[in-house]
């Protein structure tokens, strides 16, 4: 069985504030009140390393993927490919900006997650996806659905609760879903999207194999996203034993951001490294660095190549960090600033805008263009959503009840929550 191995990043070192003018990146928020990636035997290589999954451990003697000081090897990217690569993660990173905004001013309700420093997940994947791939996501899923082309405007009048949003009002934060881009929902239990993603890559396999639905670039590949604290839920291992057995066109992403909450990846399993469990089960596991959008995009590549050709699944680890707290409700105060400001120190936008500069493949300016564009995009995507209606009365049992002349609907054809006695002798309805 061979897999995928990483070779050691370097840390890459903060860059200086944005030039005067600019708006800062600013990593962590307080809440108020894979180039040398190559195909390797694991056993030969992989035991016996040190852990990926780091907490405060890393800065007192542990390193973790990504900390060593040896030259960083990238994956050749195209000056188009790098500037796609970089708008989607301004876009991420300033729209999950403005909804802490927008959620402190009371537009939001409920529970928000915002995504801020695990963008170069995100990208590195969803930008290699055709429109007919399928992305199965977390709760943490406004930049999942960005990254799948639903547009800002759609996903900030979601959370907004708006007649407009791309569930029409009725998801919110937690469950974005959209079919034209095949998006199949955000899940607010954890392990909970794992089966649906696995569902998803059986009926890419059946629509191929019985049904001869062809396509020409290959099977429709979907790709899983959930964190490390659903890895140790019975879905997780249940969907893994299935995918590999009929080998399913599924990629499992595993956003290792550390902390399942407030509880620390490495008190919560008995073995941290993660990617270990795809060769349990017979596929490729394979760890990278998380916070270096290039090193994920060529593992990407990779797993969603062998998905399409009908190699079957893959078990891919991302070393990531969250730069703000579990939830808008969190105050963030378990984390120690020691392990905060090491990720800071390699926050995925930095990283990417140095290689780009470094490498010549933009300037300064048509970054900062780039970044004036996301930040009118963002700003028109508010208005629109601030300005939009409501959900109509009439829309509350849409989608509740299969019978159409049921509770729902009444014998008139009306939906009964628009009858001013809705509320009155429901027991006898």
């Amino acid at each position: 069985m061979s897999a995928y191995a990483a070779v050691r990043i370097p840390s890459p070192a903060l860059l200086g504030a944005r030039s005067a003018g600019e708006k800062p990146y600013a990593p962590f928020v307080s809440c108020p009140a894979a180039h040398g990636l190559h195909r390797t035997h694991l056993r030969s290589t992989r035991l016996g390393r040190p852990l990926l999954a780091v907490s405060s451990d890393v800065l007192s003697g542990q390193k973790s993927l990504g900390s060593n000081s040896s030259p960083s090897h990238h994956a050749v990217v195209s000056r188009e490919e790098a500037l796609v690569l970089y708008e989607d993660m301004v876009l991420g990173r300033v729209f999950e900006d403005m909804c802490a905004q927008m959620y402190y001013r009371g537009k939001m309700f409920g529970f928000v997650h915002l995504y801020n420093g695990q963008e170069a997940v995100s990208t590195g994947f969803i930008k290699l996806l055709e429109t007919r791939d399928s992305v199965v996501s977390t709760y943490r899923d406004h930049v999942h659905a960005l990254s799948k082309g639903v547009p800002a405007r759609a996903v900030m009048a979601e959370l907004f609760g708006k007649a407009t949003g791309c569930c029409r009002g009725q998801g919110g934060s937690m469950h974005m879903f959209s079919a034209p881009h095949n998006l199949l929902g955000g899940f607010a239990f954890i392990g909970e999207g794992i089966p649906v993603a696995t569902g998803a890559a059986f009926s890419s396999k059946y629509r191929h194999e019985v049904l001869k639905e062809s396509n020409p670039n290959g099977l429709d590949v979907t790709v899983a996203f959930f964190g490390d604290g659903t890895c140790n839920n019975g879905q997780f291992f249940e969907c893994l034993n299935m995918a590999q057995l009929w080998k399913l066109p599924i990629v499992f992403v595993v956003e290792n951001n550390l902390w399942a909450i407030g509880m620390s990846h490495l008190r919560a399993t008995s073995d941290p490294e993660i990617w270990k469990k795809g060769p349990a089960f017979g596929m490729p596991g394979v760890p990278v660095d998380g916070m270096d959008v290039l090193k994920v995009r060529e593992v990407a590549m990779e797993a969603i190549g062998r998905a399409r050709s009908g190699e079957g699944p893959t078990l891919v680890e991302c070393e990531t960090y969250r730069f703000r707290g579990h939830s808008l409700a969190d105050p963030d105060e378990l984390r120690k600033p020691d392990e905060k400001a090491h990720y800071a120190a390699r926050d995925p936008i930095i990283t990417l805008k140095k290689y780009i500069l470094e490498n010549g493949l933009a300037s300064e300016t048509e970054l900062k263009a780039i970044e004036k564009k996301i930040d009118e995009l963002i700003e028109d995507a508010v208005e629109f959503a601030d300005s939009s209606p409501p959900p109509p009365r009439s829309q509350l049992l849409e989608n509740v009840f299969a019978d159409p002349k049921g509770f729902g609907i009444g014998p008139d054809g009306k939906y009964r929550c628009e009858d001013p006695k809705f509320t009155e002798g429901t027991a006898q309805v």
